[in-house]
């Protein structure tokens, strides 16, 4: 890709408007339907911003680090940005599709790059039933919540709730509960990807939760059931000394 097209996109911070302005006075301006690239200016939840709004249209998405926290996202650099996207190493990512039912009988979809989670709303923990390809895992998990998480988002929440770390393209899920109180030693589970999960709420009246993938929130769910997309990816571009595939497995040697 010699002179790509790219499309600019930046969180509104004033870091980001700064290096926004400086980039398309170089670069020029693109829509992202017009562009060969994307370009994310934030930190990691504007990245997910940038996926779940532009992801259908297919484009590769170089991320440039100007916010709190970017895992997802390369150091910032104005200069030679056209030879770094030419040089950067792709990840794909396929996210996880969520169907959320509630209480009222509403249904509601919605695509996670990192996890979807549930989590109790009230001061008393939630009691959730988990079921595998249909078939009852386990049947009561008393907790704060539980969540279900890609290989890229392993390292965030994920590894908060002491859930393990997935190497990028093992075609693995992670099953992890928040905060269990019985069973108590239970810590999760490695699933497939294609593992269709779905987790039923027990007593919702009483013990409402809510289910929230990436940032989109559902609230007082009866249940979810959560699934690979087939038909979504996403592409990252990556700076080679600074891949997502080695960023993964860095994380799982921090002392």
């Amino acid at each position: 890709m010699s002179d790509p097209r790219i499309a600019f996109l930046a969180s509104p911070t004033p870091e980001a408007q700064e290096a926004l302005a400086t980039l398309q006075r170089e670069h020029g301006a693109h829509a992202p339907d017009q562009a060969d690239v994307l370009c994310a200016l934030g930190g990691d939840g504007f990245m997910l911003q940038t996926l779940h709004r532009h992801g259908a249209l297919g484009k590769p998405v170089f991320g440039m680090k100007l916010g709190t926290v970017g895992f997802l996202m390369n150091h910032y650099r104005s200069d030679d940005l056209v030879e770094r996207i030419a040089a950067a190493e792709p990840a794909k990512l396929r996210p996880l599709e969520m169907q959320a039912m509630t209480e009222s009988g509403t249904s509601t979809s919605s695509l996670a790059y990192n996890e979807v989670s549930l989590l109790r709303q009230t001061r008393q923990a939630a009691h959730i039933c988990i079921d595998l390809n249909g078939e009852t895992r386990l049947d009561e998990l008393i907790c704060d919540g539980v969540l279900t998480a890609t290989p890229a988002g392993s390292t965030a929440y994920n590894f908060s709730a002491h859930g393990p770390i997935l190497p990028l393209g093992s075609h693995t899920i992670a099953l992890t509960p928040i905060a269990p109180f019985r069973p108590r030693r239970w810590r999760g589970a490695i699933l497939k990807a294609d593992t269709e999960v779905r987790f039923r709420v027990l007593d919702p009246y009483k013990r409402p939760v809510s289910a929230t993938a990436d940032s989109h929130e559902v609230r007082d769910v009866v249940e979810v059931t959560i699934r690979e997309s087939r038909d979504r990816t996403v592409t990252l571009l990556f700076d080679r000394e600074h891949n997502l595939e080695e960023r993964i497995l860095s994380e799982q040697f921090m002392t």
